[in-house]
């Protein structure tokens, strides 16, 4: 019992957020192992001197974070754990553990950002000093709750032709939070959300603070098989589908039109929203694929849409944007408020006026140039230098590719990460992407948003060198 000891030190915790806090790591140290019954709560209660409700609540929300089951009649049980868990902190608190060190040591093809070397520093600046010679202080203290409206006409009229209103779009500071005030405001507790598989590990994050029952479809080249969605919707009533229409994170596949047409179809005629996040669409290199987004051939308001600038532009001001069915507005809009009720008036004054002095178009036209030299790299090494012991689909565009690792080699992905890191070059596991980890062990991401021309093919030689090792029994240390 002396392993459950927990000291209340922290006056802004509660105490059954601490309780919940110290079982959770004690299962993740293996301290409580996997299907081992917790104390009951009487005496967990007597033991650390609180009441018992202070302990159910600590129960519940293990059971809520996937730490703990319940049998009816017997008590309360340390969830069977996958070890992907604990290794996703592996992961994030190793990188950020180099990216405080020095990242110069290191290739990095894990990168969702791009790197500040294209980054239009003095095109920007001036607009900067032209917002502020214009705006004065205002552009510093005017808060608009829906955005700055200059910026709302301005993606109204260059992106969308006006076809979407300027009252419809809502500015948020990037996607990860539009895709969480959209769950505030419409996702339930128990209700059923649809999501690719694999899919960006942000968006599963968010349904399961929602407690929502999150489904998973497998994507293939040209998206979800829609035949498949159609017999599960038979089935089973979904609240919304949450799909990233081009270049998904991370397996690179877009939608046909065909399969967005046929799922916008089905959302009218079951009542469900589909909620778009449009990753990279700027970044098409294959010109067989066209642009054609979930929105824009939504005529039923079934669709909402959302873009982030802070993936190709501002990623460290982040700024993104919805455009929300007139049903879903108001509630939308309240969601926001509640969150953090404006987002940088500077930052969307000068990202107006930079869109408006055509800067952003020539931006976006050398990225693509700068981009698609890289992509072409990293498909030729991967060719070439991995060849047979990897499987893969080209996505004819975006900043990364998803690699699947042939049976014939031993090795999974989180071993080739420890193995790959240990030699400098970081890559990102599967099992990141995946509602259940372990389906995600053979397969890796790699992105070229970081790393030159030169590195892509240094790091991909280093991978294929570790991965070769297993296809023929040697053992290797990890380190």
């Amino acid at each position: 019992m002396e392993k459950y000891r927990v000291y209340f030190g922290r006056q802004d915790e509660a105490k059954y957020s601490a309780i919940a806090h110290r079982i959770k790591r004690l299962i993740d140290e293996n301290r409580i192992v996997d299907g081992e019954k917790l104390p009951s709560i009487r005496a967990l209660a007597d033991f650390l001197g609180v009441n018992t409700d202070t302990v159910v609540s600590a129960y519940n929300k293990l059971e809520n974070e996937g730490y703990a089951f319940r049998k009816k009649g017997s008590g309360t049980y340390a969830k069977m754990r996958d070890s992907s868990r604990s290794f996703k902190k592996e992961y994030s608190s190793g990188l950020k553990l180099i990216s405080r060190e020095s990242t110069d040591d290191y290739i990095d093809l894990t990168g969702e950002m791009l790197t500040t070397e294209f980054f239009p520093i003095t095109s920007f600046k001036s607009v900067l000093d032209e917002v502020l010679d214009r705006d004065g202080a205002e552009a510093l203290i005017t808060q608009e709750a829906l955005g700055y409206e200059g910026l709302r006409e301005t993606i109204s009229r260059v992106f969308w032709n006006e076809k979407v209103k300027s009252e419809d779009i809502l500015i948020v500071t990037g996607a990860q939070q539009g895709i969480d005030i959209i769950s505030k405001a419409l996702i339930n507790q128990n209700d059923y959300v649809l999501v690719e598989k694999p899919t960006y590990s942000g968006a599963l994050s968010v349904f399961k603070s929602r407690m929502a029952n999150i489904i998973d479809m497998p994507i293939g080249k040209n998206g979800i098989d829609v035949d498949k969605l159609e017999k599960l919707l038979m089935k089973n009533s979904i609240s919304c589908f949450y799909t990233m229409s081009y270049f998904q994170n991370p397996s690179g596949m877009s939608y046909g039109l065909e399969e967005k047409k046929r799922i916008l179809q089905l959302a009218e005629i079951y009542d469900f929203f589909i909620i778009e996040d449009d990753y990279l669409s700027e970044l098409i290199f294959d010109e067989s694929i066209p642009y054609s987004s979930f929105r824009s051939l939504d005529k039923k308001n079934r669709v909402i849409y959302v873009k982030s600038f802070s993936k190709l532009f501002l990623p460290g001001i982040r700024l993104g944007y919805l455009i929300t069915p007139p049903k879903y507005r108001e509630a939308i809009q309240n969601s926001k408020f509640n969150t953090d009720i404006a987002t940088s008036s500077l930052m969307q004054r000068a990202l107006e006026m930079y869109i408006n002095k055509g800067y952003w178009i020539e931006y976006i036209d050398k990225l693509k140039g700068i981009y698609k030299s890289r992509y072409r790299v990293m498909e030729q090494c991967i060719d070439e230098i991995l060849g047979q012991k990897v499987e893969y689909l080209s996505p004819g565009g975006g900043l990364h590719f998803y690699l699947r690792i042939s049976d014939s080699f031993s090795i999974d992905a989180i071993k080739l990460f420890r193995l790959a890191k240990a030699k400098k070059v970081l890559v990102t596991p599967g099992g990141m992407f995946y509602k259940n980890p372990k389906e995600g062990d053979k397969y890796f991401r790699l992105s070229f948003s970081t790393a030159d021309e030169g590195q892509i093919r240094r790091g991909i030689e280093i991978l294929s060198g570790i991965i070769s090792d297993y296809g023929c029994g040697v053992k290797v240390n990890e380190g």
